[in-house]
């Protein structure tokens, strides 16, 4: 595999980095803010509105710059923007540079999706995507306790310079790793990318991957109460729960990857059974922690294995919108990430009970392998660029 490709896994990482460590700093940030815990907790929506806007808006505007520069320019108003949010007094600049900061995200993922599979050969976008998804899911397994870790030793904002940092070298790494005219490809017009994007197949792929992430961020959002209440496991062991969770989305993206470019049909469809089911044995036995760690463990896997699977074949359904195809992808996942943890919220007040999260996962996944089956989308492409 091209080395650009892990240069922009690097960059990756330190976006997912940003835009899920805020979950263990919204204390600290609406202390010194002298904002309620509520408020500072709408920097997360902030960011996951303007990666859903923002992916097909930025790929469009990416179509004017060739792909390096493009990810350049991303990577820099990504870098810059917490810089800003860093040196801030204000909440209102701090909400500001999550907004930007999720439109250079956006922008950066759904070009660099784009370049990643025009970089291989037909037969191994799957591995491509999966290697940019493994900068992700490295973000859950070191980068966001190591943000909480900085948070709670040297301040919140110890961590916004510390993406900064971590943007540098990838910024550096995208300069003289990812050739000039790497994704390069001709292009209509927008018009036309659009009529692509409309495809049955392609839209109901897309909304396979929505409803897999609704489903891995619905329970990943509480899993903390689900280990403590539940499980009755001190607090000190939620981050080992997290990177439980971490190391199995890193070991599924992996495997998913390897599989995803000759078999997606089977990926979906085993995986998509074994991911319902599994949500169905982690809600009966959440009770048990031994169990339901090791249950943590496998779902991470089995999540990202068929997550970054749909991603792939989006990607490949979507080779006539060459600008395009990527942002669709980034937004659906992104609808996902908000919708999931919106109705896991809706069902934990309801029935006041942390399996509540667990038992929507169920449903959002079993949904979702419905709509894989009967749409047929996951047969793998003869097509060749």
């Amino acid at each position: 595999m091209p080395i650009a490709l892990y240069m922009l896994a690097v960059a990756v990482f330190a976006q997912a980095t940003s835009e899920f460590m805020l979950a263990g700093l919204l204390p600290e940030i609406a202390t010194e803010l002298a904002i309620s815990t509520a408020a500072a907790g709408s920097l997360t929506s902030a960011f996951a509105v303007g990666m859903i806007v923002g992916a097909p808006l930025m790929a469009v505007l990416s179509r004017r710059f060739p792909p390096r520069a493009a990810l350049l320019l991303f990577l820099t108003a990504f870098a810059a923007a917490h810089v800003a949010a860093a040196l801030t007094p204000s909440f209102v600049v701090l909400i500001a540079t999550r907004v930007l900061s999720a439109l250079a995200n956006a922008g950066f993922l759904a070009v660099a999706l784009a370049v990643a599979v025009r970089m291989v050969p037909a037969d191994r976008t799957g591995r491509a995507a999966a290697i940019l998804l493994g900068g992700t899911t490295l973000a859950c397994v070191v980068g966001v306790p190591a943000g909480a870790f900085l948070g709670q030793s040297w301040g919140w904002r110890s961590t916004f310079w510390a993406i900064a940092l971590i943007s540098l070298p990838a910024i550096v790494g995208v300069l003289r790793g990812v050739p000039a005219t790497a994704g390069r490809r001709q292009v209509g017009r927008v018009a036309g990318e659009f009529a692509a994007l409309r495809s049955p197949r392609l839209c109901l792929t897309l909304l396979v991957g929505a409803l897999v992430n609704a489903a891995t961020f619905c329970t990943f959002t509480y899993l903390a109460p689900v280990l403590t209440d539940l499980s009755r496991l001190d607090p000190s062991w939620v981050p080992i729960g997290l990177a439980l969770f971490g190391v199995g989305s890193f070991a599924g993206v992996t495997a998913g990857g390897r599989l995803a470019d000759r078999h997606p049909g089977y990926v979906v469809a085993t995986g998509g059974t074994m991911l319902t089911l599994g949500w169905v044995v982690l809600a009966l036995t959440a009770r048990h922690p031994y169990t339901a760690l090791v249950v943590v463990l496998v779902q991470g896997a089995l999540s990202f294995g068929v997550g970054s699977t749909v991603i792939a074949r989006a990607l490949a359904l979507a080779t006539d919108a060459p600008t395009l195809g990527g942002s669709y992808a980034t937004a659906s996942f992104n609808v996902g990430a908000a919708v999931g943890p919106a109705l896991g919220g809706l069902a934990l007040g309801a029935a006041q009970s942390a399996q509540a999260p667990i038992w929507v996962s169920a449903a959002l996944a079993a949904a979702g392998l419905l709509i894989a089956v009967l749409a047929g989308s996951f047969e793998p492409s003869r097509r060749r660029r």
